[in-house]
């Protein structure tokens, strides 16, 4: 059954006259985002007092600012490109406005090369379909942050345009004028010097191979936070790896990756960051070694996540254990 347009009538205060329309109906209709009415506008769908604007420029002028009428015809959001699968997913929570969900390891996040399809994307487009009023006019879900397809854990995914808004600011604040906390357990090589520190290096595209990140003193700025929890001893009776709890106050990609490799700690598992470190499994037992190689991946989850619910105001906080892969991990590094 195809879905009508929805018909949208706001009166335009005296105050408006002089403003852009986009600007205008932004504060007018703030459940869609600015780039959404400019592209309503652009495809004619705008009027004031029965009068066709296609410019989101156009500036209001003093007779349009006296109560005159603007109407809107917002379409139903476009079918997504990517295709909906049923791919099982653990809901931790779900509302009207978005959905928490706990991501498994090997889960891409979003369709890309070489992964059109199988991903969280398609398994939210099957999960919530009927239930998003669409991301920027398309029926998508609204992906504000991302976990590496081997990193398990906690995300939040917006389920409208007002939620889509309201996270993606939250996560681009980092949490320095709000409740946002992203917090991650990973088990690393050896032991950092310290039990608290901050790694505060920049970085950037590893000039060597596009595929990884490195620190570059021209880099992006990146500053993780993490804690000593736990220490393992390895087949001397040494301490051989740890747990750790970081904190990020940035998001780049592969950052607590690329931060505990700079710090000489790579994070257990890590094909790519850690590849230096694969002569170190000679320290660990018979056992741990097994318990490793069967992991398969970096030993990395995000465990904690904080934020403002975007309706209510309200901070809700999220956390979760790890899986069964990386509980096995610390049981045979504890020699449990």
């Amino acid at each position: 059954m195809e879905r009508d347009d929805e018909n949208i009538s706001v009166r335009v205060p005296a105050d408006a006259a002089g403003g852009r329309l986009d600007r205008v109906l932004a504060d007018l209709l703030p459940h869609f985002s600015r780039s959404r009415l400019q592209a309503l506008i652009r495809d004619g769908r705008v009027t004031i007092g029965g009068r066709t604007i296609v410019e989101p420029k156009y500036r209001v002028n003093v007779t349009e600012a006296a109560d005159t009428e603007v109407a809107v015809s917002v379409p139903p959001p476009a079918p997504a490109t990517p295709e909906p699968q049923d791919i099982p997913l653990e809901v931790v929570y779900e509302d009207d406005a978005l959905i928490v969900i706990e991501k498994p390891a090997g889960l891409v996040v979003h369709p890309g090369a070489g992964t059109p399809n199988g991903t969280l994307v398609n398994a939210l487009l099957h999960h919530c379909a009927g239930s998003l009023s669409g991301i920027g006019g398309v029926e998508r879900p609204g992906i504000v942050h991302r976990l590496d397809k081997d990193t398990s854990g906690l995300m939040v995914v917006a389920k409208t345009d007002t939620a889509h808004r309201s996270l993606a600011e939250q996560f681009a604040d980092h949490g320095r004028t709000g409740v946002l906390e992203r917090g991650y357990r990973t088990l690393v090589w050896g032991v950092p010097p310290r039990k608290y520190g901050t790694i505060d290096a920049p970085i950037a595209r590893s000039p060597q191979n596009p595929e990884k990140m490195a620190v570059r003193a021209n880099g992006r700025n990146a500053v993780t936070h993490y804690e000593v929890v736990d220490t393992f001893p390895g087949a001397n009776g040494s301490p051989v790896a740890s747990l750790v709890e970081c904190r990020l106050e940035t998001g780049r990609t592969h950052q607590i990756r690329v931060h505990m490799a700079h710090i000489g700690h790579p994070i257990l598992g890590d094909p790519v960051y850690a590849a230096g470190f694969r002569s170190k499994s000679r320290l660990l037992t018979d056992a741990q070694r097994k318990s490793l190689e069967t992991l398969g991946r970096q030993a990395l989850h995000a465990y904690l996540l904080v934020f403002a619910h975007p309706v209510s105001g309200e901070t809700r906080r999220f956390e979760s254990d790890f899986p069964a892969d990386l509980r096995a991990l610390v049981d045979t590094l504890t020699g449990t």
